[in-house]
C-alpha cells in the first residue's frame, strides 16, 4: 500500500513539473483521478456479418473444450447438479404461469428499510489504492479519510490536495475553498518580495468562512510554508497564517501545490458488480432494492408514491409525447444504480450492479467477463424482444431506459449459433461463476 501512493505521489510530481515547463501535450492522455485498476477494455461489437477465420477458431475451441468437457469422467459433480437443478426449476417455471420476472417496471418498495426481498443487500464499491476490501460508500470515506491521514507526515503537501477533493462532499464549499487557496498562493508567486501576501489573517471572513471549515485546507497551508503565529493588528493580537519561503523549498513547491490542487485529484471507488448467479426459482420471486439506489432518501421515495397515486386521473388525460418523455425523465433520475439480470436459454440468471451512467458495452463486457467460451459474439435483448445493436454500446443504462432494473435475454450470434446447437452446448457461465449459485 505503501508503494502504491508512493508512485502516485512520484507520478503527480512529475506531472506537474511537466506542466510547468510549458504548453504541450501529452503522448498519452490519461484521466489523472486515481481509481483502481479496472479492465479497460475496447466496447464489444456484436458480429452481423460472416464469421471471421479468428472466430471460427475461437469457437473451434470451445466446442473442443466443451466435449472434452463431457467426456471427462472428472467433472465437477456439485456443477453438474447445479444444472440439474436449473433444469428442473425451468421445467416448473414453463407449467407455472403466475410466476413473473422482474422487468423494469418494478415498482417502487413503500417501505424500502423493512422490505424482506431485497434483491441485493447494498451497494459496495472497491478503491484498490487502499486495499482489496469490498465495502459500502459510507465505509470507504471513514477509511479513506484514515488512510489519507496516515500518510500526511510523509507527504503533506499532496495529500493534503487529496484530502480537500476527497473528504469534503459539498462540492461548491471545496470549490470556493480551493479558488481562496490558489489566490493566496498566486500572489505570493507573482509577488514574492510583498509581505502584504504572506499573511492571512484568521478572523478574515473569506478565510474564517471559506477556508478553515473545509478538511485539509491547513495542512495545505503548512505544506506551502505558511504557519500559524500572534501578531499586532492595529494594537491588539490576533492569530496569522504566516507565509515564510525558508519553510519550503523554493518557490517552485507553490507552483506543484497550486497544480496539484486544482488537477482536482481525489480518490475514487470503483462500483463493485456484486455479481450473483441466479436460478429460475430464485430470479422468479418479487424483488426490491435497497435505499442506495434511489437518489431520493426513503421519505421522499414514500412522497413520490403518494404523488403517484394522486395523478392516476392525470395519467387518464390525453398528453403529447414530449410530456410522457418528460415524465419518464423524471422517473428515472430518480435512481443513481440500475440492476442488470441476464437470463441465457439454460434458465440461469447472471445479475450485476451497474451505474446508471455507464454505457452499455460495460454490461457487454460483463457478460463476457463471465462466459465460459469468452470471445465470441453474442447478441442482447430487451424484455420487450429489441435486441441492442453496435449503436447502442456508447448510450448510457438511462439513456436506454434500462433504469432501476431489468433482465436483458442472451443468446449466441447466429456466426456461431448453429455450431453450439449442433454440438449440444448448454453450457453458458464459467464454472467457477456457476458456483456462485450454491451460497444464495
Amino acid at each position: 500500500m505503501a508503494d502504491k501512493i508512493k508512485k502516485f505521489f512520484a507520478k503527480k510530481k512529475a506531472e506537474a513539473k511537466f506542466k510547468l515547463a510549458g504548453p504541450g501535450h501529452r503522448l498519452n492522455e490519461s484521466s489523472t483521478a486515481i481509481v483502481g485498476p479496472s479492465k479497460q477494455k475496447p466496447a464489444y461489437v456484436p458480429q452481423r456479418s460472416q464469421p471471421s477465420d479468428a472466430t471460427r477458431q475461437a469457437a473451434d475451441a470451445a466446442l473442443a473444450r466443451f466435449q472434452n468437457q463431457s467426456r471427462n469422467p472428472n467433472f465437477n459433480t456439485s456443477l453438474a447438479a447445479i444444472q440439474a437443478q436449473v433444469r428442473r426449476e425451468l421445467e416448473a417455471e414453463k407449467k407455472n404461469t403466475s410466476v413473473e420476472p422482474v422487468t423494469q417496471s418494478t415498482p417502487v418498495p413503500t417501505n424500502l428499510e423493512a422490505s424482506p426481498h431485497l434483491a441485493v443487500k447494498g451497494v459496495y464499491f472497491r478503491c484498490s489504492l487502499i486495499s482489496d476490501e469490498i465495502l459500502t460508500k459510507e465505509e470507504w470515506k471513514v477509511k479513506i479519510k484514515e488512510f489519507l491521514f496516515e500518510q500526511l507526515e510523509e507527504e503533506r503537501g499532496l495529500t493534503a490536495c487529496l484530502i480537500i477533493q476527497s473528504c469534503n462532499y459539498n462540492r461548491n464549499k471545496v470549490k470556493e475553498c480551493v479558488d481562496v487557496l490558489v489566490r493566496y498562493l498566486d500572489n505570493i508567486i507573482a509577488n514574492p518580495q510583498e509581505t502584504k501576501f504572506h499573511k492571512i489573517r484568521c478572523s478574515n471572513p473569506t478565510f474564517r468562512d471559506k477556508v478553515l471549515p473545509v478538511l485539509g485546507a491547513t495542512d495545505f497551508l503548512l505544506a506551502a510554508g505558511f504557519q500559524q503565529q500572534v501578531l499586532n493588528h492595529n494594537g491588539t493580537d490576533e492569530e496569522f497564517w504566516v507565509f515564510n519561503e525558508q519553510n519550503i523549498e523554493g518557490l517552485q513547491v507553490l507552483e506543484l501545490l497550486r497544480e496539484s490542487l486544482k488537477s482536482e485529484d481525489r480518490v475514487e471507488l470503483e462500483l463493485d458488480r456484486n455479481i450473483q448467479v441466479l436460478s429460475p426459482a430464485q430470479a422468479a420471486q418479487r424483488i426490491d432494492l435497497p435505499q442506495e439506489f434511489y437518489a431520493l432518501s426513503p421519505e421522499e421515495v414514500k412522497r413520490e408514491q403518494q404523488l403517484r397515486t394522486e395523478a392516476m386521473e392525470k395519467q387518464m388525460q390525453l398528453r403529447t409525447k414530449a410530456m410522457r418523455e418528460k415524465e419518464e425523465l423524471r422517473e428515472i433520475r430518480k435512481y443513481k444504480f440500475a440492476l442488470i439480470r441476464i437470463r441465457f436459454p439454460d434458465g440461469v440468471y447472471l445479475q450485476g450492479t451497474f451505474s446508471v451512467y455507464e454505457k452499455f458495452s460495460e454490461v457487454l463486457d460483463f457478460v463476457q467477463d463471465n462466459l465460459e467460451h469468452s470471445g465470441l459474439p453474442f447478441v442482447l435483448s430487451s424484455p420487450t424482444g429489441h435486441k441492442f445493436e453496435e449503436s447502442d454500446n456508447d448510450s448510457s443504462l438511462a439513456q436506454l431506459k434500462l433504469v432501476p432494473a431489468t433482465i436483458l435475454t442472451f443468446q449466441w450470434d447466429s456466426s456461431v449459433a448453429d455450431e453450439f446447437a449442433r454440438a449440444g452446448n448448454t453450457s453458458y457461465l464459467k464454472p467457477e461463476v456457476m458456483m456462485l449459485m450454491q451460497q444464495l
